[in-house]
């Protein structure tokens, strides 16, 4: 499993080398990715997006790690999302999905906020882009990825970063979390899905209210009201978020795709509905496994039913 942060491409230049580091060490190191003789396949994690520095991190949770950590590394700017990192954020989570040796997937920023939202600065270069280009979508990456995503919120998740939060499976906020809509202060119009999607979690009386008024809503009120999963202290996030995603990884691989697949498409579905989608594709999983593959269940059984008895 590689991991890489996105590098600055210069114009007219082909960017050859790729930064590894480990999310806990601040050195880091260079190498080849590719050479003119005997040259090696593209790594197929690679973000190539201009412009975009290191300002969008994927690093392992640490060396040998099944869990990838996708880092917004824009702190002075609250992690303001630029083009070029909304860009480069889809080219990571698309390379993720693709990848056989990451299981889940953290989603963290680093600094004083999860993140701010669009830089307003460059509004016009964001907004009047192909906005419908899911290749540069980062919430319809994230959708598509088949691999849960934790999203680990501290500080700020204001409009397009509450946005992204929504876009992850599981949230752990720290105590300073607060997820603020203030499309209507801005006249700012959703299109990542804020005004479908809140209203599903936290109920349409409490969405409207939030996104009309752009009142803050505090860890506390979000896992009251079920949009977080865990609240812990600030500098507890992430560490809180991977040992989420390692509990995930250490589960079947293939039923984990397929069960967080069944879940989030049910979803779009009254009861009924997506009851059946359950039935019918039980029907294909069961059909699709080997003599091997359900002899291979029983003996995990009968393996898990001769330890001893837990104490929880």
């Amino acid at each position: 499993m590689q991991y890489c942060s996105v590098k600055r491409s210069l114009p007219k230049k082909r960017d050859t080398s790729t930064r590894y580091s480990h999310p806990h060490s601040r050195r880091s190191s260079v190498y080849q990715t590719e050479k003119l003789v005997n040259p090696t396949p593209p790594d197929p994690m690679a973000a190539t997006s201009p412009d975009s520095g290191d300002l969008i991190l994927v690093e392992p949770a640490k060396p040998g790690s099944r869990v990838a950590v996708v880092t917004i590394n824009r702190p002075k700017a609250l992690n303001a999302l630029t083009r070029p990192m909304m860009v480069s954020l889809a080219a990571a989570f698309r390379r993720l999905d693709a990848d056989d040796g990451v299981a889940a997937v953290v989603l963290a920023g680093r600094g004083r906020a999860f993140c701010s939202g669009v830089d307003l600065t460059a509004a016009e270069e964001v907004f009047k882009g192909d906005v419908k280009d899911p290749a540069a979508d980062p919430v319809v990456q994230m959708e598509r990825c088949r691999k849960p995503i934790v999203g680990a919120i501290a500080g700020f998740a204001v409009t397009a970063g509450f946005e992204i939060a929504l876009a992850c499976d599981i949230l752990v906020a720290g105590r300073s979390a607060k997820f603020i809509d203030t499309h209507a202060k801005f006249g700012i119009f959703p299109s990542w899905g804020l005004s479908q999607k809140l209203s599903r979690v936290i109920g349409p009386n409490r969405a409207r209210e939030v996104s009309l008024t752009c009142m803050p809503i505090t860890a506390e009120m979000a896992e009251k009201w079920g949009l977080v999963n865990h609240i812990v202290d600030d500098t507890q996030v992430l560490s809180k978020a991977i040992e989420v995603c390692e509990a995930i990884a250490r589960n079947n691989r293939n039923l984990v795709v397929l069960y967080k697949s069944v879940i989030n498409d049910g979803l779009q579905l009254d009861l009924e509905h997506a009851r059946a989608l359950e039935k019918e594709r039980a029907h294909d999983y069961y059909n699709g496994m080997t003599k091997e593959q359900f002899a291979s269940m029983q003996k995990f059984i009968q393996g898990r039913s001769s330890k001893p008895p837990s104490k929880l």
